[in-house]
């Protein structure tokens, strides 16, 4: 009997990728704060999920499980990279607000180390389940 790792991995894998390219676009965004022009980006995870979902042909599904459920529909954005709407736009047209992309990095962090963590007791099930433990 094989295993099959997309199985039991999940969505983790995905998440791990996510958020990695995710901590590139916000610190590409920290390093250009002062550079005229610059419109900060971002990446919207409900987006790529629902993309992946696509791509996966409805291997994500949320099931309603009592009528008082809210229902859940689908995302029409675009998965790729999205502009960051500024509070206060500079006189240089920069968009990047330091304090903002600071607390979205920091938040990402503390997103893939959750998701690292699940991701490693998932290895550390298998492992434990090829040993017969």
């Amino acid at each position: 009997m094989s295993i099959s790792f997309s199985n039991a991995l999940g969505i983790h894998e995905q998440a791990l990728k996510f958020r990695t390219q995710r901590a590139e676009v916000l610190a590409n965004n920290l390093v250009n704060a002062d550079t005229p022009n610059f419109k900060a980006r971002d990446l919207d995870f409900a987006a790529v999920l629902e993309a992946e979902n696509e791509k996966n042909k409805g291997g994500f599904r949320l099931e309603q499980t009592d009528a008082r459920h809210i229902p859940a529909e689908g995302i029409t954005e675009d998965a790729s990279l999205m502009y960051r709407h500024p509070f206060h736009p500079s006189l240089d047209q920069n968009t990047v607000d330091a304090q903002i992309e600071q607390a979205k990095y920091a938040e990402n962090t503390t997103q893939f180390q959750a998701s690292f963590t699940l991701l490693n007791s998932k290895f550390k099930g298998l492992i434990g389940a090829l040993r017969g433990e």
